[in-house]
């Protein structure tokens, strides 16, 4: 892999395979996520597997260890500040890519999906719209999101 390549992933969050990160779609984020095409797909989830992803797969970044969100304490203390107090806020916040999105984001890191239970399909690095994996799925991310949940 080309080490700008492995920055570019590395920027957006993504250090290990089946990692999932939440993005503003800004046209530098769709510029990034197009060099890097070949290693990733991605798309427009929607709220009912966002809140799944969140739910089930979230986590804190606290003292540089992942907690799992499963009390809102955590929640409340490191983001009260800014009006976010449960897992719900935090949904919210995301789904919306509301005033402090970043800030969200930041605090909770990527999330670890499972490999799907059939596999990829054939060619990982075949662009998606030529029958693989890779590349822009739009709103049929959600499919694949719910055989990595």
């Amino acid at each position: 892999m080309h080490p700008k390549t492995r920055k570019i992933l590395y920027n957006l969050g993504l250090r290990k395979l089946f990692s999932g990160v939440f993005v503003k779609a800004t046209e530098g984020v769709m510029e990034m996520l197009q060099k890097v095409e070949p290693y990733v797909t991605y798309g427009y989830p929607n709220l009912k597997n966002m809140k799944e992803l969140i739910y089930k797969k979230g986590y804190a970044r606290i003292d540089k260890k992942a907690v799992p969100l499963t009390d809102n304490n955590i929640i409340e203390q490191t983001l009260g500040k800014h009006g976010i107090i449960c897992i719900e806020d935090i949904v919210h916040e995301i789904a919306n890519v509301g005033p402090h999105f970043k800030e969200v984001i930041h605090f909770m890191g990527p999330l670890m999906l499972s490999k799907p239970e059939d596999g990829l399909i054939k060619g990982k690095k075949q662009p998606y719209k030529e029958g693989g994996d890779a590349g822009n799925r739009g709103d049929e991310i959600n499919d694949l999101i719910s055989k990595m949940n």
